[in-house]
Protein backbone atom coordinates (compact mmCIF):
# COMPACT_ATOMS: atom_id res chain seq x y z
CA UNK A 1 0.00 0.00 0.00
CA UNK A 2 1.49 3.38 -0.98
CA UNK A 3 1.81 5.66 2.12
CA UNK A 4 2.34 8.68 0.52
CA UNK A 5 0.00 11.89 0.76
CA UNK A 6 -1.75 12.37 -2.24
CA UNK A 7 -0.65 15.40 -3.19
CA UNK A 8 3.42 13.69 -3.01
CA UNK A 9 1.55 10.27 -5.34
CA UNK A 10 0.33 12.84 -7.80
CA UNK A 11 4.19 14.88 -7.63
CA UNK A 12 5.62 11.24 -8.23
CA UNK A 13 3.84 10.96 -11.36
CA UNK A 14 4.81 14.15 -13.21
CA UNK A 15 7.31 14.55 -15.45
CA UNK A 16 10.52 16.16 -14.21
CA UNK A 17 10.05 19.07 -17.03
CA UNK A 18 6.83 20.26 -15.67
CA UNK A 19 7.88 19.96 -11.75
CA UNK A 20 10.57 21.94 -12.93
CA UNK A 21 8.52 24.73 -14.68
CA UNK A 22 5.99 24.75 -11.95
CA UNK A 23 8.51 24.99 -9.66
CA UNK A 24 10.04 28.21 -11.76
CA UNK A 25 6.36 30.08 -12.01
CA UNK A 26 5.91 29.48 -8.35
CA UNK A 27 8.96 30.94 -7.21
CA UNK A 28 8.51 33.69 -10.34
CA UNK A 29 5.98 35.71 -7.52
CA UNK A 30 9.15 37.35 -6.23
CA UNK A 31 9.41 39.54 -9.32
CA UNK A 32 6.38 41.16 -7.61
CA UNK A 33 8.76 42.23 -4.75
CA UNK A 34 10.20 45.36 -6.36
CA UNK A 35 6.61 46.73 -6.84
CA UNK A 36 5.92 46.38 -3.35
CA UNK A 37 9.56 48.20 -2.54
CA UNK A 38 8.51 50.91 -4.91
CA UNK A 39 5.41 51.99 -3.95
CA UNK A 40 7.55 51.92 -0.19
CA UNK A 41 9.16 54.85 -1.92
CA UNK A 42 6.19 56.21 -3.09
CA UNK A 43 4.96 56.56 0.33
CA UNK A 44 8.31 57.81 1.34
CA UNK A 45 7.43 60.84 -1.28
CA UNK A 46 3.71 61.00 -0.10
CA UNK A 47 5.34 61.62 3.36
CA UNK A 48 7.78 64.31 2.42
CA UNK A 49 4.93 66.53 0.72
CA UNK A 50 2.59 65.74 3.02
CA UNK A 51 5.44 67.51 5.91
CA UNK A 52 6.15 70.20 3.05
CA UNK A 53 1.89 71.21 2.71
CA UNK A 54 1.31 70.91 6.64
CA UNK A 55 4.97 73.50 7.59
CA UNK A 56 3.29 75.74 4.44
CA UNK A 57 -0.23 76.07 5.94
CA UNK A 58 0.74 75.68 9.56
CA UNK A 59 2.84 79.30 8.74
CA UNK A 60 0.15 81.05 8.06
CA UNK A 61 -1.76 79.75 10.93
CA UNK A 62 -2.39 83.33 12.59
CA UNK A 63 -4.57 84.81 9.79
CA UNK A 64 -6.04 81.72 8.79
CA UNK A 65 -10.27 81.82 7.86
CA UNK A 66 -12.35 78.83 9.05
CA UNK A 67 -12.27 78.42 5.68
CA UNK A 68 -8.73 77.93 4.53
CA UNK A 69 -8.38 75.87 7.88
CA UNK A 70 -10.80 73.14 6.55
CA UNK A 71 -9.24 73.15 3.27
CA UNK A 72 -5.91 72.32 4.99
CA UNK A 73 -7.61 69.67 6.97
CA UNK A 74 -9.31 68.29 3.62
CA UNK A 75 -5.63 68.22 2.05
CA UNK A 76 -3.63 66.44 5.35
CA UNK A 77 -6.57 64.19 5.00
CA UNK A 78 -6.32 63.34 1.14
CA UNK A 79 -2.82 62.32 1.74
CA UNK A 80 -3.17 60.39 4.30
CA UNK A 81 -5.89 58.68 3.14
CA UNK A 82 -3.61 57.56 0.06
CA UNK A 83 -0.77 56.83 2.30
CA UNK A 84 -3.62 54.34 3.73
CA UNK A 85 -4.15 53.23 0.56
CA UNK A 86 -0.48 52.32 0.03
CA UNK A 87 -0.33 50.59 3.03
CA UNK A 88 -3.40 48.67 1.99
CA UNK A 89 -1.83 47.71 -1.29
CA UNK A 90 1.82 47.03 -0.19
CA UNK A 91 1.11 44.70 3.18
CA UNK A 92 -2.19 42.86 0.89
CA UNK A 93 -0.46 42.57 -2.05
CA UNK A 94 2.80 41.31 -0.59
CA UNK A 95 0.83 39.10 1.51
CA UNK A 96 -1.16 37.50 -1.49
CA UNK A 97 0.94 37.28 -4.27
CA UNK A 98 4.48 36.91 -2.74
CA UNK A 99 5.10 35.33 0.82
CA UNK A 100 3.55 36.22 4.46
CA UNK A 101 5.07 38.86 6.70
CA UNK A 102 6.19 37.77 9.68
CA UNK A 103 6.27 40.50 12.82
CA UNK A 104 6.89 37.67 15.04
CA UNK A 105 5.26 38.81 18.22
CA UNK A 106 4.59 42.52 17.13
CA UNK A 107 1.18 43.67 19.05
CA UNK A 108 1.40 46.29 16.48
CA UNK A 109 0.24 44.51 13.68
CA UNK A 110 -2.90 45.49 12.28
CA UNK A 111 -5.77 43.21 12.42
CA UNK A 112 -6.39 43.36 8.88
CA UNK A 113 -3.24 41.75 7.70
CA UNK A 114 -3.39 38.74 6.69
CA UNK A 115 -6.92 38.43 5.98
CA UNK A 116 -8.00 40.89 3.48
CA UNK A 117 -8.25 38.55 0.18
CA UNK A 118 -7.88 39.75 -3.25
CA UNK A 119 -11.72 40.86 -3.70
CA UNK A 120 -11.55 42.45 -0.56
CA UNK A 121 -8.34 44.53 -1.58
CA UNK A 122 -10.63 45.96 -4.49
CA UNK A 123 -13.25 47.10 -2.21
CA UNK A 124 -10.91 48.67 -0.16
CA UNK A 125 -8.74 50.40 -2.92
CA UNK A 126 -12.41 51.60 -4.52
CA UNK A 127 -13.53 52.63 -1.34
CA UNK A 128 -10.01 54.76 -0.64
CA UNK A 129 -10.34 56.33 -4.51
CA UNK A 130 -14.24 57.42 -3.63
CA UNK A 131 -13.10 59.25 0.07
CA UNK A 132 -10.05 60.99 -2.09
CA UNK A 133 -12.34 61.71 -4.88
CA UNK A 134 -14.86 63.28 -2.54
CA UNK A 135 -12.39 64.96 -0.62
CA UNK A 136 -11.32 66.83 -3.76
CA UNK A 137 -14.66 67.68 -4.51
CA UNK A 138 -15.62 69.30 -1.29
CA UNK A 139 -12.30 71.15 -1.47
CA UNK A 140 -12.92 72.33 -4.98
CA UNK A 141 -16.64 73.27 -3.01
CA UNK A 142 -14.92 75.06 -0.49
CA UNK A 143 -12.89 77.19 -2.63
CA UNK A 144 -15.41 78.25 -4.97
CA UNK A 145 -17.52 79.37 -1.65
CA UNK A 146 -14.67 80.63 -0.95
CA UNK A 147 -14.69 83.27 -4.11
CA UNK A 148 -11.88 81.27 -5.49
CA UNK A 149 -12.73 81.17 -9.87
CA UNK A 150 -13.21 78.00 -10.43
CA UNK A 151 -14.92 76.99 -14.09
CA UNK A 152 -17.91 74.97 -14.59
CA UNK A 153 -16.24 72.69 -17.13
CA UNK A 154 -13.49 71.86 -13.78
CA UNK A 155 -16.28 71.23 -11.61
CA UNK A 156 -17.89 69.15 -14.12
CA UNK A 157 -15.16 66.83 -14.60
CA UNK A 158 -14.32 66.32 -11.01
CA UNK A 159 -18.50 65.64 -10.14
CA UNK A 160 -18.19 63.32 -13.12
CA UNK A 161 -15.01 61.18 -12.01
CA UNK A 162 -16.41 60.93 -8.80
CA UNK A 163 -20.06 59.65 -9.95
CA UNK A 164 -17.95 57.06 -12.24
CA UNK A 165 -15.87 56.01 -9.19
CA UNK A 166 -19.12 55.48 -7.25
CA UNK A 167 -20.90 53.66 -9.82
CA UNK A 168 -17.91 51.40 -9.92
CA UNK A 169 -17.76 50.84 -6.60
CA UNK A 170 -20.54 49.55 -6.10
CA UNK A 171 -20.49 47.44 -9.51
CA UNK A 172 -17.40 45.76 -7.74
CA UNK A 173 -19.55 45.39 -4.51
CA UNK A 174 -22.19 43.88 -6.17
CA UNK A 175 -20.07 41.57 -8.75
CA UNK A 176 -18.32 40.59 -5.33
CA UNK A 177 -21.82 39.71 -3.64
CA UNK A 178 -23.02 37.75 -6.71
CA UNK A 179 -20.16 35.74 -7.00
CA UNK A 180 -20.45 34.97 -3.04
CA UNK A 181 -24.05 33.86 -3.25
CA UNK A 182 -23.43 31.72 -6.16
CA UNK A 183 -20.34 30.16 -4.71
CA UNK A 184 -22.87 29.41 -1.48
CA UNK A 185 -25.21 27.72 -3.83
Amino acid sequence: MDKLEPSARMAKRKPSAELLLELWLFRARWLMAPFYVGLVFALAALFVVFVQAAIKDLSHLGDMSPEAAILMALTLIDLSLAGNLLLIVIFSGYENFVSKIDTGDDEDRPGWMGTVDFSGLKLKLVASIVAISAIALLKAFMELAEGKDISDRHLAWLVGIHVVFVVSGVLLALMDWLVGKTHKS
